[in-house]
């Protein structure tokens, strides 16, 4: 995906701006669901990583759902914040901006 976008994605938080604007635009091309199921893991799952280098989290997984647990042992569902920007209601860039503040900064 990186490549075809042209996306810079280092995981840094900064870089999930540009995740967020990726895809508020696919959603303005009204894609269906079906189409962008895929691309919406990677994308949650790539801010799921940013998360955990910036603020100490590890993965959870369990039933083949995937989370990010932080120190303080609050879990965050990046991959569900991917569907719920898609649908407009969420965004990437926030839930990483709240997940690092409640934890070590590296």
């Amino acid at each position: 995906m990186r490549e075809g976008a042209r996306l810079r994605l280092d995981y840094s938080a900064q870089s999930l701006w540009s995740i967020d604007r990726m895809i508020e635009g696919i959603r303005r091309e009204g894609a269906p669901d079906a189409a962008v199921r895929e691309v919406l893991r990677g994308f949650g799952a790539y801010a799921g990583e940013v998360m955990a280098r910036h603020s100490g989290a590890e993965w959870w997984a369990t039933g083949g759902d995937h989370w990010i647990r932080t120190p303080d042992g609050r879990l965050w569902d990046p991959i569900e914040e991917a569907r719920r920007c898609y649908a407009g209601h969420g965004s990437l860039r926030l839930l990483c901006r709240d997940a690092v503040s409640t934890g070590p900064r590296r």
